[in-house]
């Protein structure tokens, strides 16, 4: 081949590119122009644009539903199938707490049949009257002299001896009763003396009134060491009160080695109180 030949077919060669590059730029342009129109058009009001416009949008979003619905359906069947398996564990975890609940309930009632009967045993088994609600009308608070006036007597069944509650703990005990008023005597007293026990330590004693806010430990053995903040519950002695109800608790006074109790109920704020009275149960 000599060189005007080949010369010739390098000629051919860059026409044809320069066609084809003439072609596609041909072709940019006027994408660019199909869309600068579009988008002129679609700041008008023009009908057929907002048509197309929302073909295009229902062809997307149901092509996306299409596309998506696949995943979301493996999705949500592994979030069914976590879930069984959670729910599963959570079953067997229950019932197997139901069983131990069950099984506890069991023991339980058989710890109170068994107290019932030791109570029986040893003379100290009472049976409760049904509670009478009072409120305190008039509260006749002395240095000396801690009691209180309630709106129930005779007519209610108030008789004397009753205990008296607020909430589950002791306060005092019915001195008096009239028709339609009752007289309180609070543990504060100074004439109150009530036998309790002291826990830790199962030590039986006297609980004293002082006249003022608190009580203190009497006739108390010296050897017995009671510990800070020990709870004092009623013994039940003498068949006052039943034994086990909730007075107060100890705080030491290094001072004068008193056995200070502070009660759990605050007789200053007191508005309503329970009435009740326990006796032995000749059953």
């Amino acid at each position: 081949m000599d060189t005007s030949s080949r010369d010739d077919f390098v000629i051919a060669i860059r026409s044809a590119f320069l066609k084809k590059g003439n072609k596609q730029r041909f072709s940019l342009i006027f994408l660019i122009f199909l869309s600068l129109i579009f988008l002129a058009l679609t700041k008008i009001d023009f009908k057929p644009i907002n048509y197309i416009k929302i073909s295009i949008r229902e062809v997307v979003y149901r092509s996306s539903f299409l596309v998506s619905a696949p995943e979301n359906y493996l999705k949500k069947t592994y979030q069914n199938i976590q879930s069984h398996f959670v729910i599963y564990n959570d079953y067997f975890e229950i019932k197997s707490e139901i069983e131990k609940l069950k099984a506890q309930k069991n023991v339980d009632q058989f710890i109170l049949k068994e107290n019932e009967r030791l109570k029986k045993i040893i003379d100290d088994y009472v049976a409760e009257s049904e509670e009478i609600v009072a409120k305190i009308i008039i509260d006749k608070d002395s240095p000396f002299l801690r009691s209180l006036i309630v709106n129930k007597g005779s007519k209610n069944n108030i008789k004397l001896g009753m205990a008296v509650l607020d909430r589950s703990y002791l306060i005092g005990k019915v001195v008096e009763v009239n028709y339609l008023t009752s007289r309180i005597l609070l543990l504060s007293d100074l004439n109150s003396k009530i036998p309790v026990i002291i826990e830790p330590g199962s030590f039986q004693s006297i609980l004293s009134g002082t006249g003022q806010d608190h009580g203190i430990i009497q006739y108390l053995k010296e050897n017995y060491l009671i510990e800070e903040s020990s709870t004092i519950y009623t013994s039940g002695a003498g068949g006052l009160f039943k034994a086990g109800i909730p007075v107060g608790k100890i705080e030491k006074n290094e001072l004068n080695k008193e056995n200070k109790v502070n009660f759990f109920s605050d007789f200053s704020q007191l508005r309503f109180v329970k009435i009740k009275s326990f006796t032995k149960d000749t059953d």
